[in-house]
């Protein structure tokens, strides 16, 4: 496991608990909760993408 990924899905948790505390202090709680829900697809989209790359590794070494 590279460490990269692990550090690129901490960044985006850490931003995304900044701008919602700041949305809710401004009291725009939809949007807080839109850009929660927008860094969760972020991070899915990364897993999914690393996903892909092990079973198309696996696919590789196995000769499927």
């Amino acid at each position: 496991m590279q460490i990269d990924l692990i550090f690129k899905i901490a960044a985006v948790g850490i931003l995304v608990a900044v701008f919602n505390q700041l949305l809710v202090r401004s009291g725009r709680e939809e949007q807080a909760l839109m850009t929660t829900l927008a860094g969760l697809v972020v991070v899915m989209m990364i897993l999914v993408q690393e996903i892909a790359n092990l079973f198309q590794m696996m696919k590789s070494v196995f000769g499927f």
